[in-house]
């Protein structure tokens, strides 16, 4: 095998909701009362819930895919700061065929990973039908069009257990078996523990219809920085590995027990602190097992972790080397588009460079097995292997512009000492502040040219 051979399939990407997301899936009526993309007269865009006096950040949070690496912490403020791939789902199939992508699981951006940003809405109703909006808008309108290039998945209305049963039905009706999940529902998220009875009915139907629980990095017990005056690669550096806490904790899990077919895909956390910390929960099971008493059904923490688990990584060579004890059937790649951490359009060789001294079946596993299986999906037997390879996508993509480009925003060196590294402080000057109400309705009068 050889590069242009692989097949690749990411479990980790992010889209950019652009702002005609709404259109086709609420009426006029009801897409008044949704989220609306507003652009202040700096330019600087977020999304705008203006009943709910609600804001996100901005909305192109570190969508720097394309950029010169000196601008990765330059964050883009709108739409046309960025790729068009970011928010365009035409634009985004080009730049996976000249990365040589062939799946990706795109994660929501101002809806939070985990959707949690519309939990605490007030109009509970509303916010259950902009949910289901949005969820329409990702199934029919950004994945359907292109069979064998996503894995489509659903947000959930997770303070309401009976519509979030409701939603996961009507989602395995749509074709979608996976859906956005809080990595540690009660340490930021005012929702229950995973290891709250109240969720067993859904842990139930996940496992009777297959549905994959997405857990993505910061979900959970956020990686945050030391202080403001620390370095920002020091964050960048730890980041992955803050999921090792909430993996822990799912791990303990009873339901696990109960439900043989029940998953869950940890997203952006690498796979290097994998072995450790299996290594560490058998340790706990055997030393502490007298006192602690946590039952894993006659099995050990490590064997149950592989039942029911799916890891990822971008870059691992560590990880891949070790492949054995990590596991080999539940590593799976991610891209992280648009992110900084992304390496496109050299996410090919990239991959290949982690993975090309592995054995062929290990690596087509790690590539895209491991992922199609997880997720009951296989673009590979629907379309033919020939069709689905690096050098078969690239292909189609000779027309796609891949050079460097510089593109605006706020830059988090502006606000570094001359010559000094760029701390966790710099870069959150860059992000648009939280609005108050008078905020905006100020700002809705000025657009309306009334101030």
């Amino acid at each position: 095998m050889n590069l242009e051979d692989m097949v690749i399939a990411s479990v980790d990407d992010h889209v950019i909701e652009p702002p005609t997301m709404f259109d086709r899936h609420l009426s006029k009526e009801h897409r008044a009362l949704a989220p609306q993309y507003v652009t202040d007269e700096l330019g600087n865009a977020s999304w705008w819930w203006e009943h709910e006096n609600k804001r996100t950040f901005a909305v192109g949070i570190n969508a720097v895919v394309g950029r010169p690496k000196e601008e990765y912490g330059m964050e883009p403020m709108n739409i046309d700061q960025m790729r068009k791939g970011v928010w365009d789902a035409e634009a985004h199939i080009d730049d996976m065929n000249a990365m040589g992508q062939m799946t990706a699981l795109m994660f929501p951006t101002f809806a939070g990973f985990d959707g949690s940003w519309f939990w605490d809405a007030k109009d509970k109703e509303n916010t259950k039908r902009v949910m289901r909006a949005y969820n329409d808008w990702h199934i029919d309108e950004w994945c359907g069009p292109y069979p064998g290039r996503y894995f489509p998945t659903g947000l959930l209305p997770l303070w309401d257990l009976d519509a979030t049963l409701e939603e996961m039905k009507r989602l395995v009706k749509k074709g979608s078996r996976s859906v956005f999940f809080p990595a540690n529902p009660a340490s930021r998220n005012r929702l229950p523990s995973v290891h709250d009875p109240v969720w067993e009915p859904m842990w139930k139907l996940a496992n009777d219809e297959g549905i994959v629980f997405n857990c993505h990095i910061g979900t959970g017990l956020a990686p945050e920085a030391n202080s403001d005056l620390s370095p920002i690669s020091a964050w960048i550096t730890a980041m992955p590995m803050a999921i090792a806490t909430d993996a822990a904790d799912l791990l303990h899990l009873k339901a696990l027990l109960r439900y043989p077919n029940l998953k869950f895909a940890l997203s952006e956390g690498g796979i290097g602190w994998v072995p450790y910390m299996l290594e560490r929960a058998d340790f706990t099971f055997r030393h502490h097992g007298p006192w602690v008493r946590v039952d894993f059904g006659g099995k050990l923490p490590s064997e149950v972790f592989r039942e029911h688990f799916l890891t990822c990584f971008i870059d691992d060579h560590f990880g891949c080397d070790n492949y054995k004890a990590v596991g080999e059937d539940i590593i799976a790649y991610e891209c992280d588009y648009p992110h900084s951490d992304c390496t496109w359009p050299h996410v090919a060789e990239d991959l290949w460079d982690n993975v090309k001294d592995l054995p062929e079946t290990v690596i087509d596993k790690i590539t895209h097995q491991n992922a199609y299986r997880f997720y009951g999906i296989d673009p590979v037997a629907q379309l033919g292997r020939a069709n689905c390879t690096v050098g078969a996508l690239r292909a189609k993509a000779t027309h796609v512009d891949v050079s460097v480009q510089s593109k605006g925003g706020k830059d988090a060196r502006e606000y570094a000492e001359e010559g000094a590294a760029v701390t966790a402080g710099n870069v959150a000057k860059t992000f648009v502040p939280v609005v108050t109400a008078g905020d905006v309705a100020e700002g809705r009068k000025r657009r309306k040219g009334l101030i």
